[in-house]
């Protein structure tokens, strides 16, 4: 490894990121602020380039970066590297789901009973006076079919924590064979959508998964279901997923993400909130969260950690 690699953050990180690549050589210069066309002018300085979700690095920046090495996200999605161009142009893209994979079992499991179990509703009525037993009787998750489209990082580690549960747990990927386990039960498109009382959803944001779940995908299920999305906002349509709603197809949703978020998925647009979100907010079948599920303590230091493993495993 070349000792004098400088490495641009064009994000905030964990300070453990930075201090693992300084202490194997590396020098980090850090600019969480900078702005896109700031970066254009200075990034052919640098031969690594550390980003979170608030950069797109976009074919412009690629040009301009003549010595990038490498492109590493503190996170599991890609979707804000162009990849195809980068590697094209011998520039290696990693990223660290390894790091968030624990936080999103475990709200995915967390975001499940809350739905099933009244939790928020009851905890609301109970702090205004109101003791309402009956109207707030649960569902067991023991004996439902959990479908899981993804069997990742993320996919795997709910499955894991669905383990003592009782309940039956299979998965689908278009991607991977052969990964049954003590969690999980590998099946087919065709027999999720026959089997599952519940989907739960793990893939990465593509052109091929943009609006993925949508009205013709809901209605391919024999039953109704629930639906839990700690994915990626734009991988289910919320206009479809509230028509289905209205007519009782989808029986309730858990949706730590949202297709109206901002790039950077710490803001909604503000602006035309359509109707179908209004619906959501109202509902007491549906439980919203503001892409949290891999926001944890412990997640921010394994998100840093692995993706500075990575690095220096690459480069040393």
């Amino acid at each position: 490894m070349n000792k004098s690699m400088r490495v641009l953050f064009v994000d905030s990180t964990h300070n453990k990121l930075p201090e693992k690549l300084t202490k194997a050589g590396f020098i980090c210069d850090y600019f969480p602020d900078i702005e896109p066309n700031e970066i254009v002018k200075i990034i052919s300085k640098y031969n690594g380039v550390i980003i979170r979700s608030k950069i797109k690095i976009d074919k412009a920046i690629i040009d301009a970066a003549t010595n990038l090495k490498f492109i590493g996200r503190v996170g599991a999605g890609l979707e804000n590297i162009d990849v195809e161009y980068a590697t094209q142009r011998g520039i290696k893209c990693f990223n660290s789901p390894e790091g968030n994979r624990d936080a999103v079992g475990e709200q995915a499991l967390g975001m499940l009973l809350t739905l099933f179990n009244n939790i928020i509703k009851a905890d609301f009525e109970v702090r205004n006076g109101k003791w309402i037993r009956e109207g707030n009787r649960g569902i067991e998750i023991k004996g439902k079919t959990i479908g899981i489209i993804g069997y990742g990082n993320m996919g795997s580690a709910f499955a894991q924590r669905l383990t003592g549960f009782e309940a039956n747990v299979i998965a689908y990927d278009k991607y991977k064979f052969n990964y049954s386990d003590d969690y999980v039960q590998e099946t087919s498109i065709e027999n999720l959508f026959d089997q599952a009382d519940i989907l739960s959803l793990h893939v990465p944001l593509t052109e091929e998964t943009q609006y993925m779940v949508n009205d013709n995908f809901i209605n391919q299920f024999k039953k109704s279901i629930y639906i839990i999305n700690t994915a990626r906002g734009k991988v289910l349509k919320t206009d479809d997923l509230v028509k289905n709603m209205q007519k009782g197809k989808v029986l309730g949703c858990a949706l730590d993400v949202l297709e109206y978020e901002q790039v950077s998925f710490e803001n909604l647009h503000s602006e035309n909130v359509p109707e179908t979100f209004q619906y959501l907010i109202q509902s007491n079948k549906v439980v919203l969260t503001p892409h949290i599920a891999g926001w944890t303590h412990e997640s921010n230091i394994k998100l840093s950690k692995f993706l500075a493993d990575k690095i220096i495993a690459a480069f040393t």
